[in-house]
């Protein structure tokens, strides 16, 4: 078959000003999209780089491909923005990989996802979105647990994710907010901070998806606070350790596998997905966020790690989540 390969590479792009400098975080490198075009060419298909954004709608109309390998993040600051190149491979009719528009647009939008998941009776921490700051200046904090934790709202790779970003008091919390809203032009979500184990949930295929693996984030520095940000994943090798499978008690695995599966189905999620959760001192999974369309760099990537930890290779795992999507449609039985 011939496979068409989107995604947005980093260098493609340039640094404008006022950008944070995290800007470009969800991007992807050359190493990573060399490695899927390989991958699937060792499963005896052919490969066509597809890019994103404009170069994309070019090459797409004439590359005549059966399916599209799909990890392009979408340009611009738009909270919709993963779900561009699915949309226009479902305007002309083209198979591709992942979630669908509707379900990549909801994923990114992290307050509206945890909206949906707590409707279903799935434990995650306490929110707020703040729009304004003048909106902050109207809130009422007196019931709302601290330390907290902001993020923007609608950003992948944890962008706007630091060990600042972890506040013990409303002072702190409106100038961490102020910075953020300057920086990232979006809301900002307030969430309840959950003090205990940093875990991350590897999901592939479909009816019924499968657990691939269960990886806690370790600190090989012992915290109290511990926050697993941006910048310690620019240096895990140095500052965590992953462990998976996940040194938890049985209990606590069968909780995080319902809660995936449960998760899985309200968004309607597709092939391949990564679930974060902070497990309580109680044994309690909360659902933090969900990624459906997860990092796939062959050093680095959460689900890469995840996945060889479970002794399965780049390739396995690329073929697994490729065959899910060509299942789907019916490509192979």
């Amino acid at each position: 078959m011939r496979i068409g390969l989107s995604y947005d590479l980093k260098e493609d792009l340039a640094m404008g000003a006022g950008l944070p400098e995290d800007a470009f975080e969800e991007y992807d490198s050359l190493e990573t999209v060399d490695a899927l075009d390989d991958a699937i060419r060792a499963q005896g298909h052919d490969v066509v780089r597809l890019g994103g954004g404009r170069g994309f709608l070019e090459r797409v109309l004439t590359a005549r491909a059966d399916l599209v390998f799909n990890i392009a993040e979408g340009r611009g600051n738009y909270r919709a923005r993963e779900a561009q190149v699915p949309s226009v491979l479902e305007m002309m009719d083209i198979p591709y990989s992942g979630s669908d528009p509707l379900t990549l647009a909801v994923a990114l939008e992290k307050p509206l996802t945890k909206e949906l998941v707590a409707s279903a009776g799935i434990t995650t921490p306490r929110w707020r979105v703040i729009h304004s700051l003048s909106e902050m200046d109207n809130l009422d904090w007196s019931d709302f647990p601290f330390p907290v934790f902001a993020k923007p709202a609608h950003e992948g790779s944890s962008k706007g994710i630091y060990s600042a970003s972890h506040v013990a008091t409303p002072a702190a919390l409106w100038g961490l907010v102020q910075a953020q809203m300057t920086s990232y032009a979006q809301p900002i979500m307030v969430e309840e901070y959950i003090a205990g184990d940093e875990v991350t949930v590897g999901m592939v295929g479909n009816d019924p998806p499968q657990v691939l693996g269960v990886m806690r984030v370790v600190p090989n520095t012992p915290q109290e606070d511990f926050v697993y940000s941006l910048e310690v994943k620019r240096q895990w090798r140095e500052l965590v350790r992953y462990e998976c499978p996940a040194h938890l008690t049985d209990d606590i695995l069968r909780h995080l596998s319902e809660a995936c599966m449960r998760v899985y189905d309200v968004l309607g999620v597709r092939d391949v997905a990564r679930l974060d959760f902070r497990v309580a001192s109680d044994g309690t999974p909360y659902f933090l966020e969900i990624n459906p369309l997860p990092g796939l760099n062959p050093q680095s990537g959460d689900i890469v790690l995840m996945s060889g930890m479970m002794g399965m290779n780049y390739h396995q795992l690329i073929s697994i989540i490729l065959n899910a999507a060509l299942r789907r449609y019916g490509y192979v039985p």
